[in-house]
């Protein structure tokens, strides 16, 4: 099956690997040229455009970053919707407002293409190994069209329903979720470090205690490292915290716990770290508390 990849970021990269294990042709897009640089050599073809990504093309997977990428990526000049050949389905995995997702889904449809809403959850190590979990609605005809796709790169796939948006719905309830995990766990790692606990100790112990979660486990050995390098940055929860606010005001619903949490991602980008990775905001706590963090085994101190 030719399937085209619309964004080969640390998920998009990985799902195009798991194509490629599974014997899928696949045909990459991306504004970087690095990113194209790695993909081709990794054996993927490389498309200068959407438009040309689609040619004879049954399956497009847009893992790109949010509503305004995703609408480019669709319908812009060179955009799926015109190119794509007909009775084709469009896999949509960026987080998006409920809405957009209803919309591109029925303007998608209109052209006689499929579009499935397949928001993801697993991170980039997972969508290496084929391994990810996909929220999807849509038709039944877009699942049967994007099933050679799903079953290479999902460990679970989930049809919720047959209407688009109500993946996106899910996805920011687990967006809402795991931005407050990540805050209240640097938040708490911070506290501990203050107390004059062990950084290691806690881990170790939290980790064999009630109040461990998924994030705790999977963010907090980024601190113990000292390491910063995104592998899921600051401004992605900035950006999906907001939507789950946005979406909360539009349905008249409290959400003080995400408002909070996406007030310290918006701290960590304010101070700069909108790029480095979702931990960061335990180096703003740091800052404002003069806390020492673990460092980099190179000795280079992390402020």
């Amino acid at each position: 099956m030719k399937v085209a990849v619309i964004g080969l970021g640390s998920i998009g990269m990985g799902m195009a690997a798991s194509l490629f294990r599974e014997g899928h042709e696949v045909v990459g897009v991306d504004v970087r040229e690095a990113r194209l640089r790695k993909f081709s050599e990794t054996g993927g073809q490389v498309a200068s455009t959407v438009a040309d990504a689609c040619l004879d093309t049954e399956a497009l997977v847009s893992v790109v970053v949010d509503a305004r990428q995703t609408e480019t990526v669709l319908f812009g000049d060179q955009g799926a919707a015109a190119n794509l050949p007909s009775d084709a389905v469009c896999i949509s995995c960026a987080t998006l407002p409920p809405e957009n997702a209803r919309d591109f889904a029925q303007r998608m449809e209109d052209t006689g293409r499929h579009y499935l809403d397949a928001p993801t959850s697993g991170g980039p190590a997972k969508a290496q190994t084929g391994e990810i979990t996909i929220m999807g609605s849509g038709s039944s005809a877009a699942f049967e069209k994007a099933g050679p796709v799903l079953n290479a790169v999902a460990a679970k796939v989930y049809n919720l329903g047959a209407k688009a948006g109500v993946g996106s719905s899910m996805k920011l309830v687990n967006q809402h979720l795991a931005g407050v995990h990540i805050a209240v766990a640097c938040e708490a790692m911070a506290m501990a470090i203050r107390l004059g606990l062990e950084p290691r100790q806690v881990y170790d112990v939290i980790t064999h205690a009630a109040g461990s979660s998924w994030m705790f486990e999977n963010r907090v050995p980024h601190i113990l490292e000292g390491d910063y390098s995104p592998q899921s940055a600051t401004s992605i929860f900035t950006k999906d915290l907001g939507i789950v606010l946005d979406t909360a005001r539009s349905n008249q619903f409290p959400v003080p716990m995400a408002s909070t949490g996406l007030q310290l991602f918006e701290m960590a980008a304010a101070a700069g770290m909108g790029d480095d990775d979702d931990t960061s905001i335990i180096r703003v706590f740091a800052q404002l508390a003069g806390l020492q963090l673990p460092e980099r085994e190179t000795g280079n101190e992390q402020d």
